[in-house]
């Protein structure tokens, strides 16, 4: 897949966001990401990353307040429900579906409107061949490894043609040597597809390897 050439109404608009829980401010982020660019919010455990992407997702507890607008290529986020903004998030866990096959947690996030079991198998087995996983289709997921398993999720995530991507420290729990191929893996494919980044991480290894704007929240 290539990018299209990016127009100034293209990529994923923070205008403006405040996110406060009681009379605390947490977050305050004006920022553009272009397709196929990162931004990464970096703090310690409790500043707000995370509440970021839940309000960016559209899943924000109602224990915090948030302002702002969010937008994707024009289309407003904040006026649609979680399950309309198209927003494929990567967390700490892989979070496969241990009854599933790896082809079917793949199979399983392809949009309802490709219709036909075979034709969704086939778009499921070339997001595994694209992974390097071609001959793991039929096994159980618990019988893969870490990096395995991330890069199913990855690909699972893909696969639902997202409008952006969210990561929550995603890296986090693989060892030195398979978080960096990870990272390498998952900036390539973001790029590839497009897709505007947001990665929250207290690792300045990630802010590094994901490259583009750089945010940091809880300072004191």
């Amino acid at each position: 897949m290539t990018m299209k050439s990016v127009t100034k109404t293209e990529g994923l608009v923070l205008d403006d966001v405040r996110i406060r829980l009681g009379d605390r401010l947490l977050v305050a982020l004006d920022s553009r990401i272009r397709r196929g660019e990162t931004l990464t919010v970096m703090g310690p455990s409790g500043s707000g990353k995370s509440t970021l992407l839940a309000y960016l997702g559209g899943f924000l507890d109602p224990a915090f307040s948030a302002s702002g607008r969010v937008s994707v290529d024009g289309v407003d986020l904040t006026a649609l429900p979680a399950e309309k903004r198209h927003a494929g998030i990567l967390f700490q866990d892989p979070l496969l579906f241990p009854h599933l096959s790896v082809l079917d947690n793949i199979a399983i996030a392809i949009p309802e409107d490709i219709r036909g079991r075979r034709q969704r198998r086939e778009l499921a087995q070339a997001a595994l061949d694209d992974a390097d996983l071609a001959d793991f289709a039929d096994r159980d997921p618990d019988t893969l490894s870490g990096g395995q398993k991330a890069r199913v999720a990855l690909q699972r995530v893909l696969v639902s043609h997202p409008r952006i991507l969210l990561l929550d420290e995603p890296f986090s729990k693989l060892d030195a040597n398979l978080r960096e191929q990870t990272r390498q893996l998952v900036f390539d494919r973001a790029r590839r597809a497009g897709l505007p980044v947001v990665l929250v991480t207290h690792d300045e290894d990630d802010a590094r390897a994901a490259g583009g704007q750089l945010h940091r929240v809880g300072q004191p």
